[in-house]
């Protein structure tokens, strides 16, 4: 029997593999941002290509929602939110060059055939989310407004006015609550999925066990997303061609400092 302040043995992963969750420190993700941006210098054309993605993807969107301003948290949310999955060729530039391979832009462009069908999973999942996340957006505009629904300026004037404060509370509690599932499910998830084949489900519960076990860094890497998605939103989508590609291979490096694999990969 082990002593009782021994660690506790690596669990064994449906697959086969084992794998065991590490404690890492709170301030991990400045390491992250440093080793990812080592990869975005490394390949800059291929990791700015997916940038300039984000940044399209961007501006699409705030014209598809041009005269639908109760989305305007639910599309920021998509951003910040469904960036691990949009970002799985970042990933697969990043695990090139930790494997001393140049980095492959072709390749990256159809990494996520490598488990289509555990990001699939994904995304249906992550859609149902943002569909019911849109709805309470729906649904909270209804209760605190009158009339028709805003402009833009109204938006923003009702968003940020003390005396719409129960609004502004309501609203961005349930963004916030939409917010950190997703997080929590989908923090390490798609680069694990990328990496070692995973199903989405098994994916998803070390992802959230991840977190459970540093909530302090998780926190901080939370936070780190957000201010940098912000830049990007607060430049009218132009920085997102530098923080979106940054962020995705910081996350590609959260991942791999957040378990540590077994000799056994997962068939």
């Amino acid at each position: 029997m082990a002593a009782p302040d021994s660690p506790p043995p690596p669990l064994v992963s449906p697959q086969g593999a084992t794998w065991e969750l590490r404690e890492i420190p709170a301030f991990s993700p400045l390491a992250w941002l440093v080793r990812g941006w080592d990869d975005l210098r490394a390949a800059p054309l291929a990791s700015l290509f997916y940038g300039a993605a984000f940044a399209g993807m961007g501006w699409a969107l705030l014209s598809l929602y041009d005269f639908a301003y109760q989305y305007v948290s639910t599309l920021a949310g998509a951003f910040l939110l469904a960036a691990p999955f949009l970002a799985t060729g970042l990933y697969a530039l990043s695990r090139d060059r930790e494997r001393g391979v140049k980095p492959r832009f072709l390749a990256s462009l159809t990494a996520w055939r490598e488990n289509v069908g555990g990001l699939g999973i994904y995304v249906l999942v992550v859609t149902v989310i943002f569909l019911v996340w849109a709805r309470a957006s729906l649904v909270t505009f209804a209760l605190f407004s009158t009339g028709t629904m805003p402009d833009l300026k109204g938006f923003l004037a009702k968003a940020f006015s003390w005396g719409n404060i129960e609004f502004v509370i309501v609203y961005f509690a349930a963004g916030g609550l939409f917010a950190t599932i997703v997080f929590a499910v989908s923090v390490i998830s798609v680069p694990m999925m990328l990496d070692r084949g995973n199903d989405a489900v098994s994916a998803a519960i070390l992802s959230v066990q991840a977190l459970a076990k540093n909530p302090g860094t998780m926190a901080v890497w939370a936070f780190v997303i957000v201010l940098l998605t912000g830049i990007g939103l607060a430049t009218f989508f132009v920085g997102l061609v530098i923080t979106m590609p940054l962020i995705g291979h910081a996350t590609w490096h959260a991942y791999r400092d957040c378990i540590q694999w077994g000799e056994t990969p997962p068939a």
